[in-house]
Parts: structure tokens; C-alpha cells; sequence
């Protein structure tokens, strides 16, 4: 089926896309794997992505992440469906407005509304990490890895998810957001939560496409769960330097025998041109 599809497409004068050379690489040397099911998780395997994971010696293993699997099922379904049902019932479906937002008006809707987000999560972690009781009954459970996955982003007590989820949905509602920006910044800031929690520097994510350092990334949030006094801010970084709590790492290359250190922040670099990582 791959030879015959092949030659049918050359056959019929090739194709001129910008990104054919690098399918045709795929599909010819790597069929097997890009063709199963299992390809998201198998892609983790690859030589090329280990330069990229911020804490190399450590890997979650299947019984972690179905551990984080079944404690998101059980919330949704045990708390938020119910809480989402009741919620329809009691409260009368609003009016949708006739006209939609303007690109502006939805940029920056979803902007002023992640700030607000970033605050209030901002001083609550912080709180509940200062406060021994808090921390134990609240929000403990999100730090039992030590090296975050994509799946840990759910890996959640109730409290902390219902906190996140009333948040979510008052602000919106207190600015007036119109509901196709909120459905967009719901879309994005689900996005930029499970991306903090990859436990991968990869180059092409949003803490490097944003200038001057604004995201911390997953780069920040892995030093969290490595230094939990550090980097609480859930996707900005003002906060946090603002209040002496922000940590970043340090890269150095070896020019010889000598240890140079070549940058400060957040950089995608591979992992044999520095020690990953040093806290500040």
C-alpha cells in the first residue's frame, strides 16, 4: 500500500509542498512507527527528544501515569459532571450576542483575563505552600512527582480543581467576556498548563515564541516541583520576580577544560552544551 501510493503520487508529476521532503523521510525510514497507534507515546523514545527533557535521569512510568489518568476520571466524573449538571439546572442558560468580537477584542480579553488568572493562582499556591495545613490537604497530592508529566496536570486534589475551575468561569462572567473569547482562552489556557507540565525544554514552545522571558514554560514549573519554594506563578513570570520567588536556570559550555557560562534564562539547548540544571 505505501510503494503503490508512492508511485502514484510521483506518477501524477510529484508535489511542490513545502513540507513533502520531510514526509517522504518519515513515511520511507520510518513507516513502522509513525503508522501505529502508539506513535505519541513510542516518539518519547527517540534519541533526538532525550536532549530535551529537563530531568533525563527521571521518566514516569505506566503505573504513574495511569495513577494520573484515573484520579482525573474520578474527579470529573465523581465532582465536575455532577457539579456541571447542577449547575445547568439551576442556572438559566444566557443570551448569546448577536455579534461576534473583534480579533482585539478577543486578544485582548484573553490576555487580561490570564494576568487576573495568574494573580489569583499566584498567591493562592504561594499561600498554600507557605501554610503547613494547607499545603498538606490541598495541594500536596500535585507535587508527589517530582518531575511533572503531561498527564500530573490533572494529578489534582478536588479543592485545588474546583478553586481552578470557579476561577476559571467567574472571571469571565465579573469582566463580561463575550463567550466566544471565552471559549478560546478555556481552549489556550488548557494548553499552556499541560505544556508546563511536559518535562521537556523544547524550543519551539510558547515560553520561547513570547520575548523577554513573560512565560516561564515548562522550564519553570519543572523547577517548582524540583525547588517547590520557587515559581509559583502558573504561566507568567512578573510575579515571581517581582516577589524574589523567581528561579531560572543557568547554561554553561565547556570551551576546552573551561566552564563558561554563555547565557542566563531560559534557552532551547541541547543537553551536551550545558549542565541542566543549576538553580540560581
Amino acid at each position: 500500500m505505501l510503494y503503490f501510493g508512492t508511485i502514484n503520487r510521483r506518477k501524477c508529476g510529484g508535489s511542490e509542498r513545502v513540507l513533502q521532503p520531510m514526509w517522504d523521510h518519515l513515511v520511507f525510514h520510518y513507516y513502522p512507527l509513525v503508522s501505529s497507534p502508539f506513535f505519541p507515546v513510542l516518539l518519547k523514545n527517540m534519541p533526538a527528544f532525550h536532549n530535551y527533557k529537563i530531568q533525563g535521569e527521571r521518566h514516569p512510568t505506566m503505573p504513574m501515569m495511569l495513577k494520573s489518568l484515573g484520579m482525573a476520571i474520578y474527579n470529573h466524573v465523581v465532582f465536575v459532571t455532577p457539579g456541571v449538571l447542577l449547575l445547568h439546572i439551576l442556572v438559566p442558560a444566557p443570551n448569546l450576542p448577536a455579534l461576534a468580537p473583534t480579533v482585539w477584542e478577543v486578544f485582548s480579553g484573553s490576555v487580561g483575563l490570564l494576568l487576573i488568572f495568574d494573580t489569583q493562582y499566584f498567591f493562592w499556591h504561594m499561600i498554600h505552600h507557605k501554610n503547613v495545613h494547607l499545603y498538606k490537604w490541598v495541594h500536596a497530592i500535585h507535587h508527589e512527582y517530582v518531575s511533572p508529566f503531561s498527564w500530573s496536570t490533572q494529578h489534582l486534589s478536588i479543592f485545588e480543581l474546583v478553586t481552578l475551575g470557579f476561577w476559571s468561569h467567574l472571571d469571565p462572567i465579573l469582566f463580561k467576556s463575550h463567550p466566544l473569547t471565552t471559549w478560546i482562552l478555556t481552549i489556550f489556557s488548557i494548553w499552556m498548563s499541560v505544556e508546563n507540565h511536559i518535562g521537556y525544554n523544547l524550543p519551539w514552545t510558547l515560553n520561547y515564541l513570547v520575548p523577554f522571558g513573560l512565560l516561564g514554560g515548562a522550564p519553570a514549573h519543572d523547577i517548582h516541583h524540583q525547588k517547590p519554594s520557587r515559581n509559583f506563578a502558573p504561566f507568567f513570570t512578573h510575579w515571581d520576580r517581582i516577589l524574589g520567588t523567581h528561579c531560572f536556570f543557568r547554561f554553561y559550555i565547556y570551551i576546552g577544560s573551561t566552564e563558561v557560562e554563555i547565557c542566563f534564562g531560559f534557552r532551547p539547548l541541547t543537553n551536551h552544551m550545558y549542565r541542566f540544571p543549576e538553580f540560581c
